[in-house]
């Protein structure tokens, strides 16, 4: 565990929560909580959840978590536990005032309780519509980011939060928000068929501003494992259904990235998942001063297994072979719903 954040050191691979509670059949706590201490056991002690993963109750996550930790108190110290919020739990809309984002924290931390503390709080999406009504400087120019982050400042000197991520931000934002406070995180998906944090320089950008990069959906939502071949593969309600890469027009199209992606993990004796991660890690080799943890989610062990075993890393030819692969393919649809696309990138 040479990384640190917040002055806790955090294994290369982290873990992703939502999966236990924002799907249509919640998974029994016996099963959750021996997937959640494999995944410490493995040295994933990055833990990342949300104020709003739960169906039909949203702070469903959040109580999982705090039932985890009081009745393993033991790992509460060695968990930097991150939670998206800012996010209004009726009408789902992102909002990052002052007010609400202080609320959105005190809510978390209500239903954390005294089992775990909330070390970084991110707000899932920037909220365009907010704006200071103060200026730190008369000469520049301050919008929604500087006040979002500017609030949360407050809250990480009450004590309330121990530190600030952001979640889904273009570069020019990760720079205005540092300027306000130090960010700990910034939280990007990023895969085998979602590179744009890379196009786009946010990787870059954090690597240059020494913040850590948390990759969220490193398996395409579980696409990339290769073990859906289908729509009839998931559960009914399934909100993936519901995503433009999912649809049934784009889902055999896409299935050509998983082909080419299983072809090379076999030839390399490793799991498709296996290489979707070593993919993302190889970064850090090809991107001076990267730092980035990818955070698959798993209900089983067998899943949380496969995701965090070691396997030998990607040579320069291999990741380079992935590269033509991925300049072959052309993914099709969007990464969400088609409303939900306008808050990409903030």
């Amino acid at each position: 565990m040479s990384l640190q954040i917040l002055d806790k050191p955090v294994g290369p691979i982290g873990f992703g929560l939502m999966g236990f509670t924002w799907r249509p059949t919640i998974t029994p706590d016996d099963q959750a909580f021996t997937a959640m201490k494999l995944a410490i056991e493995h040295g994933a002690n990055f833990f990342n959840g949300g104020e709003f993963y739960g169906t039909p109750v949203p702070t469903l996550n959040l109580d999982l978590i705090n039932r985890f930790f009081t009745k393993y108190p033991k790992y509460a110290d060695k968990v930097v536990l991150s939670i998206k919020g800012g996010v209004d739990l009726t009408t789902h809309a992102v909002n990052g005032s002052p007010e609400f984002v202080r609320q959105s924290v005190e809510n978390i931390i209500k239903h954390l309780g005294t089992a775990k503390k909330l070390d970084l709080f991110e707000c899932a999406r920037v909220d365009p519509n907010v704006y200071c009504e103060f200026a730190f400087h008369t000469d520049e120019q301050y919008g929604p980011i500087e006040t979002t982050v500017f609030a949360l400042a407050e809250l990480v000197k009450e004590g309330l939060i121990g530190g600030i991520s952001l979640s889904e931000v273009k570069a020019e934002t990760i720079r205005r928000a540092a300027a306000v406070h130090t960010i700990a995180a910034v939280e990007v998906e990023y895969s085998l068929w979602s590179t744009e944090a890379r196009d786009l320089g946010v990787l870059s950008t954090c690597a240059e501003l020494g913040i850590p990069v948390i990759a969220y959906s490193p398996l395409g939502r579980g696409f990339l494992t290769g073990q859906i071949r289908s729509r009839q593969d998931f559960d009914e309600g399934d909100f993936r259904l519901n995503f433009e890469r999912f649809s049934e027009e784009n889902f055999a199209v896409n299935l050509q990235l998983v082909d080419e992606i299983t072809k090379l993990a076999q030839k390399k004796g490793i799991k498709p998942s296996q290489l979707a991660i070593s993919w993302i890690k190889k970064h850090e080799d090809i991107i001076p001063g990267l730092h980035i943890i990818p955070i698959p989610g798993a209900t089983t062990v067998e899943r949380v297994d496969e995701n965090l075993t070691e396997v030998e890393a990607l040579t320069g030819d291999e990741f380079a072979e992935i590269g033509a692969i991925l300049d072959k393919v052309e993914i099709k649809g969007g990464r969400y719903y088609k409303h939900a696309e306008s808050l990409l990138w903030g």
